[in-house]
């Protein structure tokens, strides 16, 4: 299963807001967004997953059951417990890199200068941040504004779990 550190994980669509925090995270994180679990489970093998779910089917799984494939079956419908019980489970690290996968595709993102990124975010956020990150497959930026703020103390709440 390797270390924390290189745990990936598959989501399944009925907790898909886990997603995004794990991203967040820096957790290679994929959103399976359909009821085919055979597919969901070849994919988890194969590329070394952990599956989030609350489906109690593929908890009764032999891959599952068996300790082959490694997924938790989340007790919450509250996001905010979902995590904790992730984090909890898995021993997981709320700051072990965050902002480092993009939130939208899961991509790693990419250090850009200021220069780099002058002409692709508003005049005001050129004049006040000197960090920046790019997807590099949706190129969207990133930088330290308020939202970035939100999303840190968001973690920080997290980790204090």
């Amino acid at each position: 299963m390797g270390s924390i550190g290189n745990l990936k994980f598959i989501v399944d669509h009925n907790v898909g807001k886990l997603v995004k925090w794990l991203r967040m995270m820096g957790y290679d994180t994929l959103f399976f967004n359909s009821h085919d679990d055979f597919r969901m489970i070849t994919t988890a093998l194969a590329e070394g997953r952990v599956i989030l779910t609350r489906d109690t089917q593929i908890m009764k799984r032999r891959v599952v059951t068996s300790g082959r494939l490694k997924a938790i079956l989340i007790q919450s419908e509250k996001p905010e417990l979902q995590m904790h019980q992730v984090i909890d489970s898995l021993g997981l690290d709320c700051q072990f890199r965050p902002f480092t996968i993009c939130l939208e595709c899961n991509q790693p993102l990419v250090e850009r200068s200021k220069q780099e990124v002058k002409d692709l975010v508003p005049p005001y956020v050129f004049q006040n941040q000197d960090q920046y990150m790019e997807c590099p497959a949706c190129h969207r930026i990133y930088w330290r504004g308020t939202h970035w703020q939100a999303m840190t103390q968001g973690l920080k709440k997290l980790g204090k779990s």
